[in-house]
């Protein structure tokens, strides 16, 4: 589950880490077009099918549903993901990181002038 927690956070916000280490965005931007065709699709995660696996070797009990549908949707919203909940996952996750780049390359623009 950390490994899952993990990649949504880098998805989401590792941007930031571009900053200081702009060798991040050949992982960085990737890993955000992986998170957000997962939501515009559909498609479970291979992490999902991954972690259950490690549950059940672990004694624990896999869950039939995603990562996000599992972990963070009961938190955010009472009801079950839907497609159109997904795409607006998506675009947030492109959108904050479009956000963030746009920030590192306007400061990168006036560091070099």
């Amino acid at each position: 589950m950390a490994v899952h927690v993990a990649f949504v956070l880098f998805s989401v916000l590792g941007g930031f880490l571009v900053f200081k280490w702009k060798l991040c965005a050949w992982i960085h931007i990737p890993t955000v077009m992986w998170a957000a065709l997962i939501e515009f699709y559909g498609w479970v995660c291979p992490l999902t099918p991954l972690e259950n696996w490690l549950r059940e070797k672990g004694g624990g009990s896999s869950y039939g549903s995603g990562f996000i549908e599992h972990y963070i949707i009961p938190v955010l919203y009472p009801a079950s993901l839907t497609q159109n909940m997904q795409i607006v996952l998506g675009v947030f996750v492109l959108g904050i990181n479009l956000v963030i780049y746009g920030w590192i390359l306007h400061h990168t623009m006036k560091a070099g002038t």
